[in-house]
């Protein structure tokens, strides 16, 4: 059998691993005086995917956070990559389209085993009129054409449909048969995990060079580099570099001047799924007395569902991880109830997160709604040539990042190749057929791709890395052990909240915490 063969299990590049003794290694060449071409504030998406960007063209890189990969907004999505059919429908054309080609290079390109075709439900209760059913139906079809205009292959995406009641029931068993009159049925992409995502973008940009360093917090930005702080020591230190990205979302604003954010706070719930009957598929369920708002709900796989999500303006100051609200849980569960046959308590809640949109303020006051703001980004070039790119959304993450190096290397006059992120596949990824192929369990595949015999083999190694992290939840030991060694994950927090996301739970994590404490302490 040959090294490449889809059924054997190669270790990961050493160049992609990130590790706590490359992270001191790097950051000690850093504080030594060494230059890069481009230094990336901020590891989400956005930022992860500048460093790879820059460094897939050639240039050498340093991209720092104060906390961890996906410390941000990046972890608190809906797990979607969206089409952007909400876009279409407000008439953001631009938007629409470039989330339906962002959508198609992440499902056929770059990340095949992260994001994975998802049907959705729209049921037609009593509450929908036929008027908005029609409205919905239009809009369902106006997306299938923004997949065709992007060059989505259908077998990626299947069409949208009508579905009879019965039809209606069967995917999603937990809806009130009272007045349903059946369901539209609609494709969109889903991730195994947004945090994973960044998490294999960033290793990525370290297979290519980048430095990728967690715990390293900017307490100044210039245009000729950055005062950091390693935030495990304590010690301060200058990074010198050609141009700077600042790509720290929320936060954004308070590195650069002039960069207004209007935060918008989406919430979400986490339910276990045998609560709902089980779900074949997410649902759409519209906001009573709103035309095109839906709470989703989304079914992940692991025992648990995500009800989301709000849109509520933020002011203040910005929090490292926002609160939920009582008002935005007791909202999601009103409208759960307007479509369930058995009502969802607040008992029945195991688990809320919410995320802050960091979305750019062009109002002349500031007093618009968060929910009308664009959704496109912007790149901001400041008069010390600090490059700001805000706004966006997850799924268009890459082309943001691409938008904010040109602008870089624009400013600074860098010597650059082109932009080589349309078809640069992230670390795990393989076309389908050798997806498919993999000797591991196919949960694992949808969340390591091609490292995934690899992860499996932790387990069929050592008897006891086989074991839940949390009975009940598919989350291994072997999982905790692969995020210390390879993913750059440097205490139970990482381990739990982000490398996985048994931490969603309060109850779980700490059921998990041992588990995690001694992955730290072996790996």
């Amino acid at each position: 059998m040959s090294p490449m063969s889809p059924m054997s299990s190669p270790a990961p590049s050493p160049a992609s691993s990130l590790t706590a003794a490359r992270r001191s290694r790097e950051l000690a060449e850093l504080a030594a005086g060494e230059q890069v071409d481009v230094l990336v504030v901020g590891l989400g998406a956005t930022g992860a995917g500048a460093a790879l960007d820059a460094a897939s063209r050639g240039l050498s890189v340093a991209a720092i956070d104060a906390h961890d990969l996906a410390f941000g907004t990046s972890r608190w999505s809906s797990k979607l990559i969206h089409g952007g059919l909400r876009y279409l429908a407000s008439g953001q054309l631009d938007v629409a389209y470039e989330s339906a080609v962002e959508r198609g290079v992440l499902m056929e390109r770059t990340a095949p085993h992260l994001v994975r075709a998802q049907p959705f439900v729209l049921p037609l209760t009593p509450l929908v009129s036929r008027g908005q059913a029609a409205l919905a139906w239009s809009g369902f079809r106006a997306g299938d054409a923004l997949r065709l205009s992007a060059r989505t292959a259908r077998a990626t995406l299947p069409a949208p449909r009508r579905l009879s009641a019965v039809e209606t029931r069967h995917l999603a068993p937990a809806l009130r048969t009272a007045g349903l009159r059946g369901g539209l049925l609609s494709w969109d992409g889903q991730l195994a995990d947004d945090a994973r995502l960044v998490t294999a973008i960033a290793r990525t940009a370290a297979a290519h060079g980048a430095r990728v360093l967690t715990r390293v917090r900017a307490v100044s930005l210039g245009g000729s580099g950055a005062l950091v702080r390693d935030e495990l020591t304590g010690a301060e230190h200058t990074i010198r570099a050609r141009a700077v990205v600042n790509a720290s979302g929320v936060w954004a604003g308070g590195l650069v001047d002039g960069v207004r954010l209007r935060p918008s706070r989406g919430t979400h719930l986490v339910l276990r799924s045998d609560g709902l009957g089980g779900l074949p598929a997410g649902l759409h369920i519209p906001v009573p007395g709103e035309s095109n708002r839906f709470v989703l709900v989304l079914p992940q796989g692991d025992g648990r569902v995500y009800v989301g999500l709000t849109d509520e303006p933020v002011d203040g100051a910005v929090p490292d991880v926002p609160e939920v609200p009582e008002t935005d849980i007791g909202f999601l569960l009103d409208v759960l109830g307007t479509a369930l046959d058995v009502p969802v308590h607040r008992g029945d809640v195991v688990g809320a997160f919410a995320g802050l949109r960091p979305l750019l303020d062009t109002s002349a006051d500031g007093s618009g709604s968060t929910a009308d703001i664009s959704r496109r980004h912007a790149v901001l070039t400041s008069a010390e040539g600090v490059v700001t790119v805000v706004g966006g959304k997850l799924t268009t993450y890459r082309r943001m990042a691409q938008d904010a190096v040109d602008a870089a290397v624009a400013a600074r006059g860098l010597g650059a190749g082109p932009c080589r992120t349309t078809s640069l596949p992230l670390v795990g990824a393989a076309a389908p057929h050798v997806l498919t192929g993999l000797q591991a369990p196919r949960r694992l595949v949808q969340r390591y791709g091609t490292e995934a015999p690899a992860v499996h083999a932790l387990g069929a190694a050592d008897p006891a890395l086989r074991e839940p992290v949390v009975p009940g939840h598919p989350v291994t030991r072997a999982e905790l052990v692969w995020a210390v060694r390879h993913e750059g994950a440097l205490d139970t927090g990482d381990l739990l909240d982000r490398r996985t996301r048994v931490g969603l739970v309060p109850a779980d994590r700490e059921t998990a915490l041992k588990a995690a404490e001694e992955a730290l302490a072996g790996a």
